[in-house]
């Protein structure tokens, strides 16, 4: 039977070869999470996301419904998500104490893949309530703690983020919602926000949005900005639901995709008061939100990447399925080939194979960065795998976002008339991924991000040691004979592009820095490319010294070492040309004027 979703063998090799997450269970924190366990976790994740999260795609689609300030869900959602929370999936890798599994988080994101890849709209409303209560772990008071954390974990309640305004997208700083001290401590919260994901919906009791106001008298822009806990209904002292707080939906959006997700708009206070609780220190806010935000960037990437490696399934498939036009070298009169077989088909296919497998091993290595963290007792260690993580966000978010829509949009042409159609399922996948591009901070923004923040970030520490942990990759690929050749010519880039960045960061702190910024993009993109090929040069260098010992895994090792091939043969030349374009960094963009782009 054909795998959907993801290629299980492949979630395999990454979890248990290339990284060997069951050797943490030598560890107490993570003693119950061995080899076996991990497996079996797996098959159950497997089990849900096929049988009763996938079928929930094609129902998303058809969207939620707005109906005089409430929001229903397709109505197939409540019994999934009753079985999804009832089995502990929102709450994987978290505190006990609060309800959580306490498990490695890089198996979590393993079995993320799988539920995010059968359904996104679905599994959205999930991402962000465990950030919104990630994030009152982390910055809550005790009450706030003690009456949320276990609700919200266990997807009693939900939980939003409510950044967006009208006037306040990507500059959150010129929010307007306001904040004024009540004599009992609490806040009384005035304001709209607009495109909050799940921000009114039907299956759950209670729904708590982390706030972002301006308390009256605080300083204009960002440095002003304080956090909130506002309820949909208030909280009673004994933890029971009090009264609605008057958070009122008043629409959600018509969207390209991920119809079955509600994205609303909220006024707050507008017909009578709005109470919230401040979230942390006054003024301070901006700096908790960005907790949250950063753990929701890696999440995006990963949403981007299980669509993706749902549509290379479905394009594989399909591939090895529909016969078309005979062969080029077939013998006459020989009828149509698998279109798998024809080069160009193949060119797509290993396209959508090598970002894919590149985008799974990225991801579980920010999920294997925060496991050593978790486990290590040594200040220095857990500042540097941090900032290597912080370094990775980014391009986790960035980069493979933007690979993930043109992964997508190869599945839909390798189908060919029928990818267009809606009775198949990768027009969807497309439509879907698109947003990815655009909330939780645009690419544009994460690329401005990389050059002008983590690329100096602690004087240029972290991505010293991002660098040097490729180049242990690479000393390592050098010394197993089957890869040598790659990983020269992946040093080669390597090189370059170490001297390139500190061409664009050196120019980006001098009188060119619009120039360097205009660039920034291409930057992310070049990073994005170095860290592919980083980590399939990485799975490569593993399955190399593997060929020979098990035959019925053999193909899918010499596919690990093709796949790296391909994309340091094919890919890095194309972005070594971009490399050069950075070093040069000509002016004509910085220099287009509004008036030059045509009449107004």
């Amino acid at each position: 039977m054909a795998q959907l979703i993801a290629d299980k063998r492949d979630v395999d090799f990454v979890l248990h070869e290339q990284f060997s997450i069951g050797d943490f269970s030598e560890y107490e924190k993570f003693s119950d999470y061995n080899k076996k366990t991990i497996d079996m976790i797996m098959k159950e994740a497997v089990n849900l996301a096929v049988k009763e999260i996938l079928p929930l795609q094609k129902i998303s689609d058809e969207g939620c419904v707005f109906d005089a300030g409430k929001v229903s869900v397709p109505k197939e959602y409540h019994k999934v998500y009753k079985n999804y929370c009832e089995g502990g999936w929102l709450a994987m890798y978290d505190d006990p104490e609060w309800g959580g599994q306490g498990m490695p988080k890089t198996v979590s994101l393993a079995a993320n893949e799988y539920f995010y890849g059968a359904c996104n709209s679905f599994m959205l409303f999930h991402m962000l309530s465990h950030g919104a209560a990630k994030l009152i772990e982390n910055y809550g008071t005790e009450d706030q703690k003690n009456k949320c954390l276990k609700n919200m974990y266990s997807g009693k309640w939900s939980g939003t983020m409510l950044l967006t305004e009208p006037e306040a997208g990507s500059d959150v700083g010129a929010l307007t919602t306001s904040a004024v001290k009540n004599p009992d401590g609490t806040y009384s919260i005035k304001g709209q926000k607009i495109f909050i994901s799940g921000g009114e919906q039907d299956m759950v009791e209670n729904i708590i949005h982390p706030t972002l106001a301006r308390i009256e008298g605080a300083p204009e822009g960002t440095r002003g900005i304080s956090l909130f806990l506002v309820p949909k209904f208030r909280i009673n002292d004994d933890g029971s639901l009090g009264e609605f707080n008057n958070v009122e939906c008043t629409g959600i959006e018509h969207k390209m995709g991920l119809h079955g997700n509600c994205t609303c708009s909220l006024d707050l206070g507008g017909k009578g008061e709005c109470i919230g609780t401040l979230i942390g220190e006054e003024n301070k806010g901006m700096a908790a939100m960005f907790q949250m935000m950063n753990e929701a960037r890696q999440m995006v990437g990963l949403q981007g990447f299980a669509n993706a490696t749902a549509s290379y399934i479905y394009a594989m498939n399909y591939a090895r399925e529909r016969r078309q036009t005979k062969h080029m070298t077939a013998a006459p009169g020989s009828g149509p080939a698998f279109i798998i077989e024809h080069p160009d088909v193949k060119r797509q296919l290993l396209f959508m194979k090598s970002h894919v497998e590149g985008m799974r091993s990225l991801i579980y290595y920010g999920g294997l960065l925060y496991d050593k963290m978790a486990v290590s007792d040594n200040a220095d260690e857990k500042a540097a795998l941090s900032g290597i993580l912080e370094v990775l966000t980014p391009i986790i978010k960035g980069y493979i976002t933007d690979r993930a829509f043109e992964v997508c949009s190869y599945g839909v042409q390798v189908y060919g008339g029928y990818g267009f159609i809606e009775e198949y399922p990768v027009a969807q996948l497309l439509r879907d991924t698109r947003i990815f591009q655009i909330y939780e901070g645009t690419n544009g923004i994460q690329s401005i991000d990389l050059l002008g923040r983590k690329l100096g970030m602690k004087k240029g520490k972290p991505f010293m040691d991002f660098l040097n942990e490729i180049q242990k990759t690479l000393s390592e690929a050098m010394k197993v004979n089957e890869v040598k050749e790659i990983a020269a010519d992946f040093s080669a880039y390597f090189e370059k592009y170490a001297k390139t960045a500190k061409i664009l960061g050196e120019k980006a702190g001098s009188d060119d820095v619009l120039k360097a910024f205009s660039f920034s993009h291409p930057f992310l993109e070049t990073t994005g490319d170095l860290s592919m090929a980083w980590m399939l040069l990485w799975r490569a260098s593993v399955a190399a010294p593997k060929v020979g010992q098990k035959k019925k895994d053999d193909n899918f090792y010499k596919g690990q070492i093709n796949t790296a091939r391909y994309f340091i043969k094919t890919i890095l030349p194309v972005s070594s040309g971009k490399l050069d374009a950075i070093a040069q960094t000509d002016g004509s963009i910085a220099d287009m004027e509004d008036a030059m782009f045509g009449s107004k």
